[in-house]
């Protein structure tokens, strides 16, 4: 062989080999980043993929001030309350740990399912569950900052919610309703103890930090679907109607969905849908459930966690999912998870969905 035809040959291989790099690369930084924890691939402008985090992020709750939306999970990397931000409900980037000191009544490792309450404009109350180190149950505390991103923090000597008897207490959703009263919805976590699970619900104080009058049982597990427990409660009106949204079954596997009763007021007298579970696993979202809903750009979106298929109760976590729900008769429609690409949020797309 000459030496000019093993130079054309040595240069072919090289640019042949610069291409393959930068393709990868680009591909690398489409899908995800250097921490595996960023949106699906966009395959074109006003879409996206799911899960919008790869990361772990379990019981998530979202809330927008100004133009960012703040989301709070279940603790995670060493973090009592990890805060996720977004611009869009789509890109998701970390942003510290909300509740980065507990209160002397909490054990570390066991904070679980914040949410957050706006008491806008310059107050914030965070709702979480932690170790209660006197009992060893799950019981509920309550934080306060002034901005959504925190630091909150929490000086009562005791929890909200503890009801030690009846296995504790996790899973606390505040909810403003329609005349302006406020309320916490929680679950009796009675499976903790072999007992039956109850949501409950009680009347909160105008400032959101205590409970006043009594407590109201809501709904418990009644169904085959709902195997030994609900949980992940929150209150949602639309139309005048008054939903109940929960989760039911074990978190760790494939049986875990989201369900639904009405209810007349957030006191009780809720019957569950027959049509449940209206979000349940699919070949590309396994388990998933302990959703939050939204308004944005004047649609419904659901936020949920769910496990990769295969990889229930194992690395990576239970990601973060959105879903849009659009509203047939009344009833929720939670549009099922796909793997291919799916309207953005305040997209004209989407807006074709509400």
């Amino acid at each position: 062989m000459s030496g000019l035809s093993r130079s054309r040959r040595q240069l072919t291989a090289t640019l042949t080999a610069l291409l393959v790099a930068v393709l990868a690369l680009a591909g690398c930084a489409v899908l995800r980043d250097p921490a595996g924890t960023a949106a699906g691939a966009l395959p074109g402008a006003g879409t996206f993929v799911d899960p919008v985090y790869r990361g772990d992020a379990p019981d998530p709750q979202a809330i927008r001030v100004g133009d960012t939306w703040y989301l709070v999970h279940t603790n995670s990397g060493g973090q009592n309350v990890p805060l996720l931000t977004s611009p869009d409900l789509v890109h998701w980037s970390p942003a510290g740990d909300a509740l980065p000191a507990l209160p002397g009544w909490a054990d570390p490792g066991r904070t679980w399912a914040p949410e957050i309450l706006d008491r806008a404009p310059d107050r914030y109350l965070l709702y979480y569950t932690a170790a209660d180190h006197a009992s060893g149950r799950e019981c509920v505390g309550v934080a306060v900052a002034g901005t959504p991103q925190g630091p909150y923090r929490d000086d009562s000597p005791t929890p909200l919610v503890c009801p030690v008897p009846a296995g504790g207490a996790i899973d606390p959703s505040p909810y403003r309703d329609s005349d302006g009263s406020l309320w916490l919805v929680w679950k009796t976590d009675g499976n903790s103890i072999g007992a039956d699970t109850w949501l409950e619900s009680q009347r909160l104080t105008d400032d959101g930090r205590h409970l006043v009058g009594p407590v109201h049982r809501l709904l418990k597990q009644t169904r085959a679907w709902e195997g030994p427990l609900v949980e992940a409660p929150f209150l949602w009106r639309h139309d005048g109607r008054l939903f109940l949204f929960f989760s039911a079954n074990a978190y760790d596997g494939r049986s875990y969905a989201e369900g639904y009763a009405v209810c007349a007021t957030p006191a009780g007298d809720c019957q569950e849908a027959p049509e449940n579970p209206i979000l349940r696993t699919d070949a590309v979202a396994s388990g998933p459930g302990h959703a939050a809903m939204i308004e944005y750009a004047g649609q419904t979106w659901l936020l949920y966690h769910a496990w990769q298929p295969g990889h229930e109760n194992a690395a990576p976590g239970r990601q973060l999912w959105l879903a849009p729900v659009t509203w047939d008769g009344g009833r929720p429609r939670v549009h099922a998870p796909t793997a291919v690409p799916q309207p953005s949020p305040g997209g004209e797309r989407a807006a074709a969905l509400a």
